[in-house]
């Protein structure tokens, strides 16, 4: 049998496992990492090359420093905070979070996004005794729509920003509008979902109101220190293209310098990373890898690209709605990472060949866009299409509300169509007429 129909067959079986929820899904993940290596798919040099250490030793440092920032109070502050601007009415409160995580995102990575917001909308869904889950869901998906606009703030934007040398500037202009009206979109489509449903009574809306904030903060001299290491790590995020300092470094420098300032057990503070979650990526990578290796994502770009016929427009938008396709089943890093080279090397050059006519910048924004755009806005797909959004769902489970595949997908699917629609409009007004 060859590696081909192996890779794809353990793909399938180890997203069946996560799907139907037989098992939890770090191990679904572990399982399918390991039988890769067991079958020959990818040897032990491959399978742990495939583990995004960067990913890894991000989430460790943002966790723990969020960690010591949630036991100073600080969250239940800025949840009292946000709850009376809006007077405690729900709704409102979900929009006024989907808008700060987008632009969070925007200069932040995804998931330092979701691991400073999601831990606030858990406090303030427990303040309106609500559930969670919808807060949780909205605050993803923007946190992934909101990381589009900018060099920064996904994953994939920074993989194609290297290769095609595009600044920071140059993503915010032509992606940072785009971004807005699906940030529309998407509070306008959970208005419908979740708007009317989504109540609190006046007694308690009341009781939100007179609230002091202030006696939510229980240590302020740990909320000092750990306020100036975040924006320390903060700046540090805004400034690694100028340093040369990775975000994972700088994220977990910043955890190590938090835990001795303020004294912490090393015992006590390893207990508090969601190790879970971090197993479950390791999983992922490999099993992601495997994949790539064998050559199926490489076969389904070409079979797909052989259909376009050589026209700039056909090219840009299968491009778009492969890569969301592809983005919600799996992680969004190796699939821009496997089709990189492909535009690069391959289509831009050929392209440019076939149409003389067409300046070189239209052809490489037409399909460098549609790749960014179909990369991340796919990634709202399904819970396993960004690094967000598994981090989220581990927030959600420690906060008592679990989020299943099925649950996230029915969400993530109507989200992604709606989003992929208007940036294939968007694409064809502005870089394919």
């Amino acid at each position: 049998m060859s590696s081909l129909v192996i890779g794809v067959a353990i793909f399938i079986l180890t997203y069946v496992l996560i799907i139907t929820e037989k098992i939890p899904h770090a191990y679904s993940a572990l399982i399918g990492g390991v039988l890769m290596v067991f079958f020959g798919v990818l040897n032990d040099e491959q399978a742990f090359h495939a583990i995004e250490l960067e990913v890894i030793f991000l989430l460790i440092g943002m966790m723990i420093v969020v960690h010591i920032m949630s036991e100073t109070g600080i969250f239940q502050w800025v949840a009292i905070k946000l709850a009376q601007l809006v007077k405690g009415a729900p709704f409102p409160l979900l929009i006024l979070l989907v808008i700060i995580t987008a632009i969070f995102s925007a200069f932040l990575d995804n998931v330092t996004t979701i691991l400073l917001i999601a831990p606030v909308s858990v406090v303030l869904a427990d303040q309106l005794k609500i559930n969670p889950i919808p807060f949780l869901i909205a605050e993803t998906m923007a946190s992934n729509i909101g990381g589009t606009a900018t060099l920064i703030g996904d994953p994939p934007n920074i993989l194609i920003g290297t290769a095609a040398d595009i600044g920071f500037n140059e993503f915010l202009v032509n992606l940072g509008p785009l971004v807005v009206v699906n940030v529309i979109v998407l509070g306008i489509t959970f208005w419908f979902m979740f708007g009317k449903k989504m109540s609190v009574s006046r007694e308690l809306r009341a009781k939100i109101m007179e609230l002091d904030p202030d006696r939510a903060l229980t240590d302020k001299k740990v909320l000092i220190k750990s306020s100036i290491i975040m924006a320390c790590i903060i700046i540090g995020f805004l400034t690694h293209s100028i340093t040369g300092i990775g975000p994972a470094i700088i994220a977990f420098g910043g955890a190590v310098i938090l835990i001795i300032i303020v004294k912490k057990d090393p015992e006590e503070i390893f207990k508090t990373i969601e190790w879970k979650t971090l197993f479950f990526f390791m999983g992922l990578f490999m099993m992601v890898q495997g994949v790539v290796e064998v050559g199926a994502i490489k076969i389904l770009a070409d079979k797909a690209l052989t259909l376009t016929g050589g026209s700039v427009k056909a090219t840009s938008i299968l491009i778009l709605w492969l890569s969301a396709i592809a983005s919600a089943v799996i992680d969004n890093i190796p699939y821009t990472a496997t089709l990189i080279p492909m535009i690069k090397d391959e289509m831009i050059p050929n392209l440019a060949k076939i149409h003389p006519e067409m300046a070189l910048n239209t052809i490489k924004y037409a399909l460098w866009w549609s790749l960014s755009l179909g990369a991340c806005f796919g990634g709202n797909g399904s819970l396993v299409g960004a690094s967000a959004n598994v981090v989220a769902a581990s927030v959600a489970e420690k906060s008592g509300h679990p989020i299943s595949f099925v649950q996230f997908l029915k969400y993530g699917v109507l989200i992604t169509f709606e989003t992929i629609v208007v940036s294939t409009a968007y694409m064809w007004f502005f870089y394919l007429n």
